[in-house]
């Protein structure tokens, strides 16, 4: 007889413990959420567009012209104005940040992380790249992963002969 995961008892969660999905819900009730036209006018208009996906995700599908891709592993560190591993862009608890993932689940998370350390103004993209792509705004790629070159690169080179 086939044991399956349907027939298995789930294991019973430790107390005080929450599902992902309750996570989740909470890190959103806490956010200002914003439908891809939206994070498209914040980002115009000065906000700093966040894509936190990794490198290869970003190859796969592209990426959005001129946001800066901070992976998630390190998005707090280079976010909080107190920190020595910060970013220049990183000068108050009132920068607009909005936060970028493929598909607006991770972005949650990591919004309502920023908020936690003091970013009040952060928040995400509904449905992330995915859907900023299906809304047709502006976006470059997907580009191929490649090895880096073992000639030199142009600006290392020197000065180019005829």
């Amino acid at each position: 007889m086939q044991v399956t995961a349907s027939r298995c008892p789930a294991p019973v969660p430790p107390p005080g413990s929450r599902g992902i999905d309750e996570i989740l819900a909470a890190a959103r009730a806490r956010l200002d959420r914003l439908d891809p036209e939206r994070a498209h006018l914040a980002y115009r208009r000065g906000a700093l567009l966040v894509d936190i996906r990794p490198a290869a995700q970003r190859a796969a599908h592209g990426v959005v012209p001129g946001s800066l891709a901070i992976e998630r592993n390190v998005l707090e560190w280079r976010f909080d104005p107190r920190c020595p591993a910060r970013l220049p862009q990183a000068v108050d608890y009132d920068v607009p940040v909005v936060i970028l993932c493929q598909e607006g689940y991770t972005s949650s998370l990591a919004a309502a992380a920023l908020q936690d350390i003091g970013l009040h103004r952060a928040t995400d993209v509904v449905g992330g790249f995915a859907a900023w792509r299906i809304a047709g705004l502006p976006a470059l790629g997907p580009t191929a992963l490649h090895r880096a070159s073992p000639l030199a690169s142009p600006v290392t080179a020197g000065p180019a002969r005829r």
